[in-house]
């Protein structure tokens, strides 16, 4: 059981990490922690926005839907590598998914079939939405897988975990397909990678 880092270490973490972070206002305290837990932590999700433009997308992810309040993510992976911090915290990034999923990512051992929607995601995982359209035709920059793999490579190297604990969105609630245009398993042996 991993308590959540605190914002600090959190951007220490990346840092050490080469990660060119972009701090967006009161990131620290911008969070959803008054709608339910934050922790215990257990993984790292990787989503992708559906969106257009780095601006739009990091304002997006901060501030939300009307029906989806922000922030909607820990960081925003825009196109050129920057991850943008828009919130710590409880975030609206997760929702509900399988618990077979996550008894694996805790045990670090291959994933089932999510086929559930039964467990609260945003009290469990760090967030990281990628700014690309998710229709499979949309290019995946170097500099930003790049950034994704580093992000969570800092996030398992602080909580001494492997690259099994970083899962994509499409992996934890049924019905979701992000992120589309790379696969999970080609991102968790770069990260496994960066880790040994």
């Amino acid at each position: 059981m991993a308590p959540p880092m605190s914002a600090s270490r959190f951007l220490d973490a990346l840092q050490d990490e080469g990660v060119t972070v972009v701090q967006v206002g009161d990131w620290r305290h911008h969070n959803r922690n008054h709608k339910g837990p934050w922790g215990p932590v257990h993984g790292v999700m990787i989503h992708h926005t559906v969106t257009k433009g780095s601006q739009r997308t990091v304002e997006l992810c901060r501030d939300g839907y009307e029906d989806l309040p922000g922030p909607l993510c820990h960081g925003v992976i825009t196109k050129d590598g920057r991850v943008h911090l828009v919130g710590y915290g409880r975030a609206n990034h997760a929702g509900l998914g399988d618990d077979d999923v996550l008894r694996a990512v805790i045990a670090e051992r291959a994933l089932p079939p999510d086929n559930e929607a039964n467990t609260d995601g945003n009290r469990h995982f760090y967030g990281f939405e990628c700014e690309n359209l998710g229709d499979g035709q949309d290019p995946w920059p170097a500099a930003q897988l790049d950034a994704i793999e580093k992000v969570a490579a800092a996030i398992c190297r602080h909580h001494g975990w492997t690259e099994r604990s970083v899962i994509g969105h499409l992996e934890w609630q049924p019905g979701k397909v992000d992120p589309r245009g790379f696969t999970m398993t080609s991102m968790r042996n770069r990260i496994k990678d960066r880790l040994a």
